[in-house]
């Protein structure tokens, strides 16, 4: 009796463990969906349209996943080492950016627009590892109440 009475507490404690890992992974797939939800909104409402064909623009398609936002930046930063291989190059002439200057204000406006596809690329990532690691926090979470069952089930040996 004795035996079974010392995995009781240790019981309890691994049933926290459980609650809390559930509890956690739960919030980790909200957070992951809202806010690759919010990345997509926010996406659509730039409305990029960049390296997709006519008929997908004319379906009203725009630039709002990952995938789609990795190839408008990749032709983006095609199109941007065209003016200028390096910003370095861009402005040996002068030693600074000129924004009166047409080919430093393309290359500018080439660099922000690029940089905003790949962030959010980087987002989607990063949402999608938030979903995964809440998904692993709740099986782990699985695991952990299934072993404190067995722990408060365990019957004494006998003698």
């Amino acid at each position: 009796m004795a035996t079974i009475r010392k995995y009781v507490p240790l019981s309890r404690i691994v049933m926290i463990m459980a609650f809390s890992a559930i509890v956690m992974g739960s919030v980790f797939i909200a957070q992951g969906v809202v806010k690759a939800g919010w990345i997509s909104e926010a996406m659509r409402v730039e409305q990029v349209t960049l390296g997709l064909s006519e008929e997908a623009i004319a379906r009203g398609e725009i630039i709002d996943s990952a995938g789609k936002a990795q190839e408008a930046g990749d032709v983006i930063r095609e199109h941007r080492r065209n003016i200028a291989a390096s910003y370095e190059e861009l402005i040996e002439e002068s030693g600074r950016f000129d924004p009166t200057n047409p080919r430093h204000l393309s290359y500018g406006q080439a660099l922000n627009m690029e940089n905003y596809l790949y962030m959010a690329v980087l987002g989607f990532g990063v949402t999608q590892m938030a979903i995964a690691s809440g998904a692993f926090m709740i099986f782990t979470g699985l695991g952990l109440g299934a072993a404190s069952i067995a722990l408060r089930k365990r019957k004494a040996p006998a003698a």
